[in-house]
């Protein structure tokens, strides 16, 4: 089966600037940086929030520092992992206030992350009067904050003295303190605050419900609620944990969803589990679905939506169409009618493997749009083993050659089963930035290669003893444990030919890739520049023709020209930056480039806090 595409006039389509100040575009129009002088750029500060960067007492992960800052009214804000908000002066990096929403530091937190604040303005209010602009802060052990942000005081009217406990009214609420978080920062639209939620993976069967809710900016009254899987009484989750976006002149908010619980295993909740794994159009006001698009059926592979929509305006003959990109973990780019979710290029159902697991009854056919066509290669054969070395290169063939590996969407086996892309993505929580005067979709991409394995629950013990290095979790409730890893040879190289990530630009008119380059650097001996990096983290576009990204292992800020894709300009960091960089013009009109360089978790990387802002001499 194939849903068509809208019907066309010509051989393409005609982008247009649409929201070019808006982060669901992830583009700005401030061009005193350009081509021409960005390679000028220096350091103008350096702030660093000197929180601990080690996990907290009851465990988890380290401390993710992802936030974008947020400028407004002449202040820079952003939140931490550990729970504080934080007022910087733009042009100086100077402390104006700090607020600590003093978090549970007994939770267990598996993705130790915060990627920023939302703020709103109260037209109602007279300029000057307390919580007149407010900053919405969701911390870590899931409380939605409302500060005034002139002074970080807490709103005292929001909520109970200036708080929400978001673990209150859920359909199934969490059984620990950490299996439910809140990392991403809430949407605003018409006076609301609309906060999605981060679920454990692969934890229980049952695992909390994934709820989005909509709270009174002024009063934090609950004005609306919706369940992505409100018949489903065995699974959790396919909750919106990235970035939910908004439209504000149809009153649309679009939420990315990930999948039902848990992920390696669907057995005990049969079918498509429609919204999970999608991204859903709901009216702001009611909460009402207007519309909604599956990327993935019955998702066994973590393949959640995890890259923020994307907004853009097309024209076809005279006419001009609302867009919206949706990026998925599979490598997929969706380009949908904003206000129908009817693609704008046809999606072809097609088969797919079939699960060779007890108990398991995996889809029969899988959506993939016709153009564009995928950003990532979508299959490794034994054949195909790549590695810098013939030992290493022999050592993939024969693990590869004992997997199941039959391309995207091969489902986890007892065996083992090849996942490329793995559960990192393809497209990333980093998102789309959109050049409205190109005419681009711009993303950064991963192209590494993982494993997954089912174990059966009486197993279990004896696998961990035998394979410590491999993440192994207990998915409770069902039959198997979930064991999965990157699938790397014994120099550490992956599996799969460079380049590991790359910086992929889609020409929104016609589908077509316009240009891809390698993404970063990997810290491996040996590596050379065109490996290219695995990348977490997001671009930014800007109306001087530049884009510009860290998201790389190796510690450093890049600029591309947006019309090629040749790297122009790159600057180093404290440490590797797991965020996506901002800009905005300070008070004296001086242009700021500034990121986050937080680091990545893993044994190449240093972790910090710090803030850097760039500017021109």
């Amino acid at each position: 089966m194939a849903i068509k595409a809208l019907a066309t006039t010509g051989c393409c389509l005609w982008v247009a600037a649409a929201l070019a100040e808006e982060p669901a575009s992830q583009y700005s129009t401030l061009a005193q940086i350009r081509r021409e002088n960005v390679e000028r750029l220096t350091v103008a500060w350096t702030y660093r929030t000197g929180e601990p960067i080690v996990p907290v007492e009851g465990g988890g992960r380290r401390p993710a520092f992802e936030a974008t800052p947020v400028y407004a009214d002449g202040l820079l804000y952003i939140g931490t992992p550990y729970g504080r908000v934080i007022a910087l002066e733009p042009e100086t990096g100077k402390e104006r206030w700090s607020f600590d929403a003093q978090i549970d530091r007994k939770g267990n937190y598996g993705d130790f992350a915060n990627r920023g604040v939302a703020t709103w303005l109260d037209p109602s209010k007279r300029p000057g009067s307390p919580c007149r602009r407010r900053i919405f802060f969701a911390s870590i052990d899931a409380r939605l904050l409302a500060l005034d942000a002139a002074t970080g005081s807490r709103c005292e009217d929001f909520g109970r003295k200036g708080e929400i406990d978001l673990t209150a009214g859920l359909r199934r609420g969490p059984s620990y303190g950490g299996e439910y978080e809140q990392t991403s920062p809430p949407a605003v639209i018409d006076d609301l605050v609309i906060t999605g939620s981060a679920i454990a993976d692969n934890s229980r069967l049952d695992a909390p419900s994934g709820e989005v809710r909509a709270f009174g900016a002024r009063t934090g009254a609950l004005r609306w609620k919706w369940d992505p899987l409100p018949n489903n009484h065995n699974a959790g989750g396919a909750n919106a944990w990235s970035l939910i976006r908004v439209d504000r002149e149809r009153h649309l908010v679009f939420v990315p969803t990930g999948s039902a619980s848990p992920d390696y295993y669907g057995g005990l909740r049969p079918g498509d589990n429609r919204y999970a794994n999608s991204v859903v159009a709901l009216r702001s006001q009611t909460g009402e679905m207007a519309w909604h698009f599956q990327t993935v059926h019955h998702d066994l592979w973590d393949y959640d939506v995890a890259s923020p929509p994307a907004l853009f305006t097309a024209k076809r003959g005279q006419g001009s169409i609302p867009g919206i990109a949706v990026g998925s973990k599979t490598g997929h780019l969706f380009l949908l009618h904003r206000e129908t979710g009817q693609p704008l290029f046809a999606v072809e159902e097609r088969p797919v493997p079939k699960s060779d697991v007890p108990g398991e009854e995996a889809a029969p056919t899988q959506p993939f749009p016709t153009l564009p066509l995928p950003l990532v290669p979508q299959r490794l054969t034994a054949e195909q083993a790549w590695g810098p070395t013939e030992k290493d290169q022999q050592w993939c063939r024969e693990q590869i050659a004992a997997l199941r590996s039959e391309g995207i969407f091969t489902p986890p086996s007892l065996r083992g089963s090849v996942v490329f892309p793995g559960n990192i993505g393809g497209l990333h929580w980093g998102g789309v930035a959109h050049d409205p005067e190109r005419g681009l979709l711009i993303a950064p991409v991963n192209r590494f290669i993982a494993v997954v394995r089912l174990v059966p629950q009486a197993e279990v013990a004896q696998y961990r003893t035998e394979h410590p290095e491999w993440e192994t979790t207990n998915q409770r409730g069902t039959p198997y444990a979930m064991s999965r890893t990157f699938l790397r040879s014994p120099s550490g190289s992956p599996c799969n030919a460079p380049p590991f990530g790359t910086l992929t630009a889609v020409d929104a008119a016609s589908g077509h890739v316009r240009w891809q380059v390698p993404l970063g650097s990997l810290p491996l001996p040996g590596a050379l520049p065109e490996w290219g990096s695995i990348n977490l983290g997001g671009p930014l576009a800007t109306g001087g023709g530049l884009v510009f990204v860290g998201a790389t292992l190796d510690p450093v800020i890049r600029a591309f020209d947006s019309d090629s894709g040749r790297e122009v300009w790159h600057a180093a960091l404290p440490a590797s930056a797991r965020s996506t960089p901002m800009t905005f013009a300070g008070p004296s009109g001086k242009q700021f480039i500034v990121i986050a360089a937080g680091g990545h978790d893993t044994p190449f990387n240093r972790i910090d806090n710090a803030i850097v802002a760039f500017a021109l001499p």
